[in-house]
């Protein structure tokens, strides 16, 4: 997408939603997401939730499979809805990366 193209989504986002977009672009160029890591030898060195295991791949297939916020709050209590909306982010911008990790552990 070119800068041109995203104008008329730019013209249409609400004040906080332009922060949220500047955010994510900062983070995206620092390869530093708030409340997500990466190290390599923990969940296969995929994108996983700060401070945990869980990894943000087995969250977004949870929510494909129907599962709602409320319910992985439930499941995982130790979770914030903030690090949900972090993982969200994540593969809103890295979606090739996170359907790469699906598809390798489906075992289906």
């Amino acid at each position: 997408m070119t800068l041109k193209e995203l104008e008329p989504q730019r013209l249409s986002l609400t004040p906080p939603e332009k922060a949220q977009a500047i955010q994510i672009l900062a983070q995206s160029l620092a390869h530093t997401w708030q409340g997500i890591e990466k190290t390599p030898g923990v969940v296969g060195g995929n994108a996983r939730i700060a401070g945990t295991r869980i990894s943000v791949w087995g969250l977004v297939e949870s929510r494909r499979l129907g599962a709602m916020d409320a319910q992985l709050l439930e499941d995982y209590p130790h979770l914030s809805a903030n690090d949900l909306k972090n993982a969200w982010a994540y593969a809103e911008v890295f979606p090739d990366e996170i359907e790469a990790v699906i598809n390798l552990n489906d075992i289906n």
